[in-house]
Protein backbone atom coordinates (compact mmCIF):
# COMPACT_ATOMS: atom_id res chain seq x y z
CA UNK A 1 0.00 0.00 0.00
CA UNK A 2 1.29 3.07 -0.88
CA UNK A 3 1.58 6.62 1.24
CA UNK A 4 -1.19 8.25 -0.90
CA UNK A 5 -3.26 5.06 -0.65
CA UNK A 6 -3.31 5.33 3.49
CA UNK A 7 -3.94 8.70 3.75
CA UNK A 8 -6.92 8.17 1.52
CA UNK A 9 -7.95 5.30 3.78
CA UNK A 10 -7.19 7.31 6.96
CA UNK A 11 -9.41 10.35 5.94
CA UNK A 12 -12.22 7.87 4.29
CA UNK A 13 -15.79 8.39 5.73
CA UNK A 14 -16.54 6.12 8.26
CA UNK A 15 -20.01 4.12 6.70
CA UNK A 16 -22.96 1.84 8.45
CA UNK A 17 -26.13 1.03 7.42
CA UNK A 18 -28.82 2.39 9.14
CA UNK A 19 -30.68 -0.06 11.86
CA UNK A 20 -34.58 -0.65 11.12
CA UNK A 21 -35.81 2.11 13.38
CA UNK A 22 -33.41 4.63 11.72
CA UNK A 23 -34.47 2.75 7.92
CA UNK A 24 -38.06 3.72 8.99
CA UNK A 25 -37.27 7.45 10.40
CA UNK A 26 -36.06 7.93 6.20
CA UNK A 27 -39.12 6.30 5.00
CA UNK A 28 -41.07 8.65 7.64
CA UNK A 29 -39.09 12.02 6.63
CA UNK A 30 -39.72 11.45 3.01
CA UNK A 31 -43.35 11.56 3.71
CA UNK A 32 -43.13 14.33 5.49
CA UNK A 33 -42.98 13.45 9.46
CA UNK A 34 -39.39 13.37 11.24
CA UNK A 35 -37.73 16.45 10.74
CA UNK A 36 -36.72 18.06 13.95
CA UNK A 37 -36.28 21.66 14.21
CA UNK A 38 -35.03 23.99 17.14
CA UNK A 39 -35.45 27.70 16.66
CA UNK A 40 -34.07 30.06 18.71
CA UNK A 41 -34.86 33.48 19.07
CA UNK A 42 -31.92 35.82 20.60
CA UNK A 43 -31.41 39.59 21.30
CA UNK A 44 -28.47 39.53 19.18
CA UNK A 45 -27.32 40.64 15.95
CA UNK A 46 -27.22 38.65 12.40
CA UNK A 47 -23.87 39.91 12.20
CA UNK A 48 -22.80 37.14 14.83
CA UNK A 49 -22.82 34.57 12.09
CA UNK A 50 -19.58 33.86 11.98
CA UNK A 51 -19.07 33.31 15.53
CA UNK A 52 -22.49 30.91 15.29
CA UNK A 53 -20.61 29.12 12.55
CA UNK A 54 -17.20 28.07 14.72
CA UNK A 55 -19.71 27.09 17.33
CA UNK A 56 -21.60 24.56 15.29
CA UNK A 57 -18.07 23.42 13.61
CA UNK A 58 -17.22 22.52 17.37
CA UNK A 59 -20.66 20.89 17.93
CA UNK A 60 -19.46 18.81 15.07
CA UNK A 61 -16.01 17.95 16.19
CA UNK A 62 -17.70 16.76 19.17
CA UNK A 63 -20.32 14.64 17.85
CA UNK A 64 -19.55 12.34 14.75
CA UNK A 65 -22.80 11.95 13.97
CA UNK A 66 -23.80 14.87 13.29
CA UNK A 67 -20.58 15.00 10.58
CA UNK A 68 -22.12 12.51 9.09
CA UNK A 69 -24.30 12.01 5.40
CA UNK A 70 -27.13 10.06 4.82
CA UNK A 71 -27.34 8.19 1.53
CA UNK A 72 -29.36 6.14 -0.31
CA UNK A 73 -28.53 2.86 -2.49
CA UNK A 74 -31.45 2.54 -4.64
CA UNK A 75 -30.72 -0.75 -5.67
CA UNK A 76 -31.33 -2.48 -2.22
CA UNK A 77 -33.17 0.62 -1.35
CA UNK A 78 -30.94 0.61 2.03
CA UNK A 79 -30.14 4.09 3.80
CA UNK A 80 -26.80 4.62 5.33
CA UNK A 81 -24.70 7.14 7.70
CA UNK A 82 -21.05 8.14 6.37
CA UNK A 83 -19.42 10.12 8.93
CA UNK A 84 -16.65 12.49 8.20
CA UNK A 85 -14.05 13.51 9.97
CA UNK A 86 -14.40 16.97 9.82
CA UNK A 87 -16.85 19.63 10.26
CA UNK A 88 -18.55 20.80 6.95
CA UNK A 89 -21.79 22.48 7.87
CA UNK A 90 -22.01 25.66 6.27
CA UNK A 91 -24.39 28.29 7.54
CA UNK A 92 -27.06 29.85 5.68
CA UNK A 93 -28.04 33.32 5.97
CA UNK A 94 -31.13 35.00 5.45
CA UNK A 95 -31.24 38.52 5.13
CA UNK A 96 -33.49 41.43 7.14
CA UNK A 97 -35.52 41.42 3.57
CA UNK A 98 -36.06 38.24 2.59
CA UNK A 99 -36.91 37.32 6.41
CA UNK A 100 -39.22 40.15 6.76
CA UNK A 101 -41.28 38.84 3.63
CA UNK A 102 -41.44 35.34 4.97
CA UNK A 103 -42.49 36.53 8.51
CA UNK A 104 -45.21 38.81 6.44
CA UNK A 105 -46.28 35.63 4.81
CA UNK A 106 -46.30 33.29 7.35
CA UNK A 107 -47.98 35.70 9.99
CA UNK A 108 -51.23 36.76 7.62
CA UNK A 109 -53.45 34.47 9.28
CA UNK A 110 -51.59 34.53 12.99
CA UNK A 111 -52.06 36.23 15.91
CA UNK A 112 -49.92 39.19 16.61
CA UNK A 113 -48.53 37.54 19.83
CA UNK A 114 -46.53 34.72 18.40
CA UNK A 115 -43.39 34.82 18.42
CA UNK A 116 -40.65 35.07 14.93
CA UNK A 117 -39.14 32.01 16.22
CA UNK A 118 -42.43 30.10 16.55
CA UNK A 119 -43.38 31.32 12.45
CA UNK A 120 -39.74 30.39 11.23
CA UNK A 121 -40.00 26.80 12.72
CA UNK A 122 -43.49 26.49 10.97
CA UNK A 123 -41.57 27.41 7.99
CA UNK A 124 -38.69 25.15 8.77
CA UNK A 125 -40.76 22.01 9.47
CA UNK A 126 -42.07 21.96 6.02
CA UNK A 127 -38.53 21.83 4.68
CA UNK A 128 -38.04 19.51 1.32
CA UNK A 129 -35.02 18.38 1.54
CA UNK A 130 -35.29 15.03 2.72
CA UNK A 131 -38.56 14.67 0.85
CA UNK A 132 -37.10 12.01 -2.17
CA UNK A 133 -34.49 9.66 -1.12
CA UNK A 134 -33.75 8.35 -4.40
CA UNK A 135 -32.70 11.69 -5.59
CA UNK A 136 -29.74 12.12 -2.91
CA UNK A 137 -26.25 13.00 -4.71
CA UNK A 138 -24.11 9.93 -5.05
CA UNK A 139 -22.16 11.88 -1.89
CA UNK A 140 -25.07 12.53 0.37
CA UNK A 141 -26.91 14.71 2.03
CA UNK A 142 -26.21 16.24 5.45
CA UNK A 143 -28.36 15.46 8.38
CA UNK A 144 -28.21 18.38 9.89
CA UNK A 145 -28.42 21.82 8.64
CA UNK A 146 -28.06 25.09 9.98
CA UNK A 147 -29.55 29.04 9.35
CA UNK A 148 -29.71 32.53 10.32
CA UNK A 149 -32.45 34.62 9.78
CA UNK A 150 -32.07 38.74 10.90
CA UNK A 151 -35.14 39.95 11.86
CA UNK A 152 -33.75 43.00 12.39
CA UNK A 153 -30.73 45.03 12.81
CA UNK A 154 -30.84 43.78 16.84
CA UNK A 155 -32.62 40.96 16.40
CA UNK A 156 -32.27 36.95 15.10
CA UNK A 157 -33.30 33.44 14.79
CA UNK A 158 -31.34 30.41 14.71
CA UNK A 159 -32.42 27.60 13.15
CA UNK A 160 -31.30 23.78 13.42
CA UNK A 161 -32.58 21.36 11.13
CA UNK A 162 -32.22 17.87 11.72
CA UNK A 163 -33.35 14.33 9.99
CA UNK A 164 -34.73 12.60 12.59
CA UNK A 165 -32.91 9.36 12.00
CA UNK A 166 -29.74 11.19 13.92
CA UNK A 167 -31.91 13.33 16.44
CA UNK A 168 -34.68 12.27 18.88
CA UNK A 169 -35.68 14.60 21.35
CA UNK A 170 -33.13 14.08 24.22
CA UNK A 171 -30.65 14.53 21.15
CA UNK A 172 -32.27 17.92 20.45
CA UNK A 173 -32.30 18.87 24.19
CA UNK A 174 -28.51 17.79 25.00
CA UNK A 175 -27.61 20.07 21.55
CA UNK A 176 -29.25 23.07 22.72
CA UNK A 177 -27.72 23.19 25.95
CA UNK A 178 -24.18 22.27 24.40
CA UNK A 179 -25.30 25.41 22.07
CA UNK A 180 -25.92 27.50 25.04
CA UNK A 181 -22.49 26.11 26.42
CA UNK A 182 -20.54 27.03 23.77
CA UNK A 183 -21.91 30.71 23.63
CA UNK A 184 -21.35 31.47 27.08
CA UNK A 185 -17.90 29.69 26.58
CA UNK A 186 -16.88 31.73 23.94
CA UNK A 187 -17.64 34.90 25.76
CA UNK A 188 -15.54 34.16 28.33
CA UNK A 189 -18.23 33.10 30.91
CA UNK A 190 -18.44 29.56 31.07
CA UNK A 191 -15.88 26.44 31.30
CA UNK A 192 -15.16 24.43 28.35
CA UNK A 193 -17.93 21.68 27.94
CA UNK A 194 -15.25 18.99 27.15
CA UNK A 195 -17.99 16.14 26.07
CA UNK A 196 -16.23 13.20 24.27
CA UNK A 197 -18.60 11.09 22.28
CA UNK A 198 -16.45 7.82 21.04
CA UNK A 199 -18.72 5.52 19.60
CA UNK A 200 -21.31 7.85 19.42
CA UNK A 201 -23.53 6.85 15.75
CA UNK A 202 -21.68 3.42 15.09
CA UNK A 203 -24.70 1.30 16.82
CA UNK A 204 -28.48 1.16 15.61
CA UNK A 205 -31.11 1.30 18.60
CA UNK A 206 -31.64 -2.93 18.12
CA UNK A 207 -27.92 -3.38 18.19
CA UNK A 208 -28.13 -2.64 22.06
CA UNK A 209 -31.15 -3.66 23.02
CA UNK A 210 -30.29 -6.03 26.39
CA UNK A 211 -30.30 -9.65 25.93
CA UNK A 212 -33.79 -11.40 25.75
CA UNK A 213 -35.91 -8.13 25.92
CA UNK A 214 -36.58 -7.79 22.16
CA UNK A 215 -37.20 -11.70 21.76
CA UNK A 216 -40.45 -12.43 20.69
CA UNK A 217 -41.87 -15.90 19.01
CA UNK A 218 -43.45 -15.99 15.22
CA UNK A 219 -46.99 -16.42 16.54
CA UNK A 220 -46.50 -13.83 19.40
CA UNK A 221 -45.15 -11.70 16.34
CA UNK A 222 -48.39 -12.37 14.26
CA UNK A 223 -51.08 -12.16 16.94
CA UNK A 224 -49.58 -9.02 17.91
CA UNK A 225 -49.58 -7.99 14.73
CA UNK A 226 -52.75 -8.67 14.09
CA UNK A 227 -53.98 -7.03 17.10
CA UNK A 228 -52.67 -3.98 16.14
CA UNK A 229 -53.88 -3.74 12.86
CA UNK A 230 -57.59 -4.98 13.98
CA UNK A 231 -57.35 -2.38 16.62
CA UNK A 232 -55.99 0.40 14.56
CA UNK A 233 -59.70 0.04 12.80
CA UNK A 234 -61.51 0.90 15.83
CA UNK A 235 -59.94 3.98 16.87
CA UNK A 236 -61.38 7.19 17.00
CA UNK A 237 -60.17 10.22 15.28
CA UNK A 238 -60.77 13.59 15.49
CA UNK A 239 -62.70 15.15 12.88
CA UNK A 240 -60.64 15.37 9.81
CA UNK A 241 -61.02 18.89 8.20
CA UNK A 242 -59.24 18.77 4.88
CA UNK A 243 -57.89 14.70 4.12
CA UNK A 244 -57.88 15.65 0.02
CA UNK A 245 -55.18 18.89 0.19
CA UNK A 246 -51.85 18.10 0.77
CA UNK A 247 -50.07 18.59 4.42
CA UNK A 248 -47.91 20.28 5.97
CA UNK A 249 -46.93 21.06 10.21
CA UNK A 250 -48.45 23.35 12.12
CA UNK A 251 -48.02 24.16 15.87
CA UNK A 252 -50.01 25.58 18.84
CA UNK A 253 -48.06 26.12 21.97
CA UNK A 254 -49.90 25.11 25.20
CA UNK A 255 -48.68 27.33 28.31
CA UNK A 256 -49.39 27.21 32.02
CA UNK A 257 -48.18 29.61 34.52
CA UNK A 258 -45.84 28.63 37.26
CA UNK A 259 -48.53 28.33 39.95
CA UNK A 260 -50.74 26.04 38.01
CA UNK A 261 -47.53 24.08 36.76
CA UNK A 262 -46.53 23.40 40.43
CA UNK A 263 -50.00 21.82 41.28
CA UNK A 264 -50.55 19.57 38.56
CA UNK A 265 -47.03 18.38 39.00
CA UNK A 266 -47.59 17.88 42.82
CA UNK A 267 -50.90 16.36 41.77
CA UNK A 268 -48.96 13.68 39.27
CA UNK A 269 -46.60 13.18 42.17
CA UNK A 270 -49.58 12.47 45.18
CA UNK A 271 -50.54 9.64 42.75
CA UNK A 272 -47.44 8.06 41.67
CA UNK A 273 -47.74 9.15 38.32
CA UNK A 274 -45.83 11.42 35.44
CA UNK A 275 -47.17 13.90 34.07
CA UNK A 276 -47.42 12.25 30.23
CA UNK A 277 -50.61 10.72 32.18
CA UNK A 278 -51.84 14.15 33.02
CA UNK A 279 -51.82 15.12 29.48
CA UNK A 280 -52.75 12.03 27.77
CA UNK A 281 -55.69 12.23 29.90
CA UNK A 282 -56.73 16.08 29.29
CA UNK A 283 -56.42 15.07 25.69
CA UNK A 284 -58.53 12.31 25.81
CA UNK A 285 -61.41 13.86 27.78
CA UNK A 286 -61.25 16.83 25.05
CA UNK A 287 -61.06 14.92 21.73
CA UNK A 288 -64.17 12.99 23.16
CA UNK A 289 -66.57 15.92 22.95
CA UNK A 290 -68.83 15.33 19.72
CA UNK A 291 -67.59 18.43 18.69
CA UNK A 292 -64.39 17.38 17.96
CA UNK A 293 -65.24 13.18 17.30
CA UNK A 294 -66.73 11.83 14.39
CA UNK A 295 -69.62 9.61 16.70
CA UNK A 296 -71.80 10.56 19.24
CA UNK A 297 -70.16 11.32 22.37
CA UNK A 298 -72.50 9.18 24.29
CA UNK A 299 -71.03 6.10 23.07
CA UNK A 300 -68.26 4.75 24.48
CA UNK A 301 -64.71 5.31 22.06
CA UNK A 302 -61.49 3.65 21.99
CA UNK A 303 -58.17 6.24 21.36
CA UNK A 304 -54.84 5.70 20.98
CA UNK A 305 -51.90 7.05 22.71
CA UNK A 306 -48.54 6.93 21.74
CA UNK A 307 -45.97 6.82 24.72
CA UNK A 308 -42.06 7.67 23.35
CA UNK A 309 -39.62 6.48 26.05
CA UNK A 310 -35.82 7.22 25.69
CA UNK A 311 -34.32 4.17 26.29
CA UNK A 312 -30.61 5.23 26.90
CA UNK A 313 -30.33 4.16 30.22
CA UNK A 314 -32.14 0.59 29.49
CA UNK A 315 -29.45 -0.11 26.84
CA UNK A 316 -26.47 -2.27 26.72
CA UNK A 317 -24.18 -0.65 27.22
CA UNK A 318 -26.04 1.73 28.69
CA UNK A 319 -25.32 5.42 26.86
CA UNK A 320 -25.54 9.02 28.35
CA UNK A 321 -28.06 12.00 26.91
CA UNK A 322 -24.98 13.31 25.41
CA UNK A 323 -24.78 10.23 22.96
CA UNK A 324 -26.99 11.82 19.85
CA UNK A 325 -28.87 9.35 17.57
CA UNK A 326 -32.27 8.01 17.76
CA UNK A 327 -32.87 6.37 20.87
CA UNK A 328 -36.34 6.65 21.67
CA UNK A 329 -38.94 3.70 21.10
CA UNK A 330 -42.52 3.26 21.69
CA UNK A 331 -45.59 2.04 23.65
CA UNK A 332 -49.34 2.34 21.84
CA UNK A 333 -52.43 1.93 24.77
CA UNK A 334 -55.72 1.90 23.52
CA UNK A 335 -58.42 3.32 26.03
CA UNK A 336 -61.97 3.04 25.31
CA UNK A 337 -63.59 6.96 27.38
CA UNK A 338 -66.97 6.91 28.37
CA UNK A 339 -66.88 11.18 29.08
CA UNK A 340 -67.66 10.41 32.98
CA UNK A 341 -63.89 10.09 33.80
CA UNK A 342 -62.34 12.33 36.12
CA UNK A 343 -59.20 13.87 34.93
CA UNK A 344 -57.21 12.54 37.99
CA UNK A 345 -58.89 8.15 37.61
CA UNK A 346 -58.51 9.03 33.54
CA UNK A 347 -54.65 10.06 34.03
CA UNK A 348 -53.62 7.29 36.28
CA UNK A 349 -55.37 4.89 34.32
CA UNK A 350 -53.46 5.96 31.32
CA UNK A 351 -50.07 5.83 32.97
CA UNK A 352 -50.52 2.70 34.78
CA UNK A 353 -51.68 0.94 31.46
CA UNK A 354 -48.46 2.21 30.36
CA UNK A 355 -46.34 1.34 33.20
CA UNK A 356 -47.79 -2.24 32.78
CA UNK A 357 -46.74 -2.63 29.27
CA UNK A 358 -43.27 -0.98 29.92
CA UNK A 359 -42.56 -3.16 32.89
CA UNK A 360 -43.49 -6.02 30.17
CA UNK A 361 -40.31 -4.91 27.81
CA UNK A 362 -42.93 -4.20 24.79
CA UNK A 363 -40.99 -1.12 24.06
CA UNK A 364 -38.41 -3.45 23.12
CA UNK A 365 -40.35 -6.45 22.42
CA UNK A 366 -42.58 -4.42 19.97
CA UNK A 367 -40.21 -2.61 18.35
CA UNK A 368 -40.01 -4.08 15.04
CA UNK A 369 -43.75 -4.96 15.01
CA UNK A 370 -45.10 -1.05 14.97
CA UNK A 371 -42.33 -0.29 12.72
CA UNK A 372 -43.62 -2.31 10.16
CA UNK A 373 -46.80 -1.24 10.47
CA UNK A 374 -45.66 2.40 10.33
CA UNK A 375 -43.99 1.47 6.84
CA UNK A 376 -47.04 -0.29 5.88
CA UNK A 377 -49.62 2.61 6.48
CA UNK A 378 -46.53 5.33 4.75
CA UNK A 379 -46.78 2.92 1.89
CA UNK A 380 -50.53 2.45 1.81
CA UNK A 381 -52.47 5.24 3.04
CA UNK A 382 -55.77 3.86 1.76
CA UNK A 383 -55.01 1.69 4.62
CA UNK A 384 -56.00 4.29 7.40
CA UNK A 385 -59.36 6.33 7.72
CA UNK A 386 -59.74 8.80 4.77
CA UNK A 387 -56.03 7.96 3.53
CA UNK A 388 -55.12 10.71 6.74
CA UNK A 389 -52.08 8.14 7.71
CA UNK A 390 -53.28 8.76 11.20
CA UNK A 391 -51.88 5.96 13.63
CA UNK A 392 -53.12 7.43 16.84
CA UNK A 393 -55.24 10.39 18.58
CA UNK A 394 -52.21 11.59 20.48
CA UNK A 395 -48.02 11.07 21.09
CA UNK A 396 -46.25 11.80 24.46
CA UNK A 397 -43.19 11.31 26.14
CA UNK A 398 -42.75 9.64 29.14
CA UNK A 399 -41.04 12.27 30.99
CA UNK A 400 -40.96 16.27 30.27
CA UNK A 401 -37.85 17.86 29.35
CA UNK A 402 -36.63 19.74 33.01
CA UNK A 403 -35.17 22.97 31.44
CA UNK A 404 -33.56 25.20 34.38
CA UNK A 405 -30.84 26.88 32.06
CA UNK A 406 -32.75 30.52 32.40
CA UNK A 407 -29.97 32.18 33.70
CA UNK A 408 -27.79 31.30 30.56
CA UNK A 409 -30.56 31.75 28.09
CA UNK A 410 -30.70 35.86 29.30
CA UNK A 411 -26.82 36.02 29.34
CA UNK A 412 -26.38 34.65 25.55
CA UNK A 413 -29.54 36.92 24.85
CA UNK A 414 -32.20 33.79 23.96
CA UNK A 415 -35.75 35.51 24.17
CA UNK A 416 -37.99 32.41 23.36
CA UNK A 417 -36.96 28.67 21.76
CA UNK A 418 -39.57 26.25 20.23
CA UNK A 419 -38.13 22.34 19.51
CA UNK A 420 -40.32 19.77 18.13
CA UNK A 421 -40.78 17.51 15.02
CA UNK A 422 -43.11 17.55 11.92
CA UNK A 423 -46.08 14.95 11.91
CA UNK A 424 -47.65 15.57 8.54
CA UNK A 425 -47.04 12.50 6.75
CA UNK A 426 -47.35 9.01 9.25
CA UNK A 427 -48.28 9.92 13.25
CA UNK A 428 -50.67 11.25 15.36
CA UNK A 429 -53.21 13.88 15.00
CA UNK A 430 -51.36 16.20 18.00
CA UNK A 431 -47.93 15.39 19.33
CA UNK A 432 -47.12 16.88 22.40
CA UNK A 433 -43.23 18.04 22.85
CA UNK A 434 -43.44 19.32 26.57
CA UNK A 435 -40.95 21.20 28.59
CA UNK A 436 -40.99 22.65 32.09
CA UNK A 437 -38.96 25.91 32.18
CA UNK A 438 -38.19 27.14 35.50
CA UNK A 439 -41.29 25.72 36.71
CA UNK A 440 -43.59 26.71 33.86
CA UNK A 441 -44.96 24.12 31.69
CA UNK A 442 -44.78 25.13 27.79
CA UNK A 443 -45.81 22.39 25.35
CA UNK A 444 -45.45 22.49 21.60
CA UNK A 445 -48.33 20.96 20.08
CA UNK A 446 -47.65 19.92 16.49
CA UNK A 447 -50.71 18.40 14.14
CA UNK A 448 -50.96 17.94 10.31
CA UNK A 449 -53.02 20.77 8.35
CA UNK A 450 -55.55 20.94 6.83
CA UNK A 451 -56.44 17.33 8.18
CA UNK A 452 -56.84 19.73 11.33
CA UNK A 453 -57.35 23.45 11.01
CA UNK A 454 -55.76 26.08 13.93
CA UNK A 455 -59.06 26.54 14.84
CA UNK A 456 -59.71 22.96 15.53
CA UNK A 457 -56.62 22.60 17.56
CA UNK A 458 -56.82 25.89 19.24
CA UNK A 459 -59.83 24.72 20.71
CA UNK A 460 -59.38 21.62 21.55
CA UNK A 461 -55.75 22.10 23.36
CA UNK A 462 -57.77 25.33 24.96
CA UNK A 463 -60.02 22.40 26.63
CA UNK A 464 -57.05 20.65 27.55
CA UNK A 465 -55.86 23.47 29.48
CA UNK A 466 -59.27 23.94 31.25
CA UNK A 467 -59.80 20.51 31.74
CA UNK A 468 -56.11 20.63 33.61
CA UNK A 469 -56.99 23.52 35.32
CA UNK A 470 -60.59 22.31 36.44
CA UNK A 471 -58.65 19.20 37.92
CA UNK A 472 -56.71 21.12 40.76
CA UNK A 473 -58.98 23.87 42.00
CA UNK A 474 -61.73 21.73 43.11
Amino acid sequence: MTGADRNSEAIAPKARALGNTEQNWCRAVSSGTGITVLALQMARPPSQASTLQKILHKLQQSHPLLRSKLRHNPTNKIFSFHTSTAPQLHLQLHDARSTSNLLHALSADRNSDVSPAHLILEHELNSRSWSEPNTFPCNGIDVMVASLYAVSDTKSVIVLRFHTSVCDRTTAVSLLREVMELVEETEGGGAPTGIKNEGEGEMGIESMVPSGMGKKTMWAHGMDMLGYSVNSLRLTNLKFKNSRSPRLSEVVRLQMNKHYTSQILAGCESRGIKLCGALAAAALLAAHSAKFSHSDNKLKKKYGVVTLIDCRSLLQPPISPHHFGFYHSAILNIHTIKGTETLWDLAKSCYMDFAHYKKMNKHFSDMADLNFLMSKAIENPSLTPSSSLRTSLLTVFEDPVLDDSNHIQRKIGVEDYVGCASVHGVGPSVAIFDTVRDGVLDCACVYPSPLHSREQMNELLDNVKRILIDAIVV
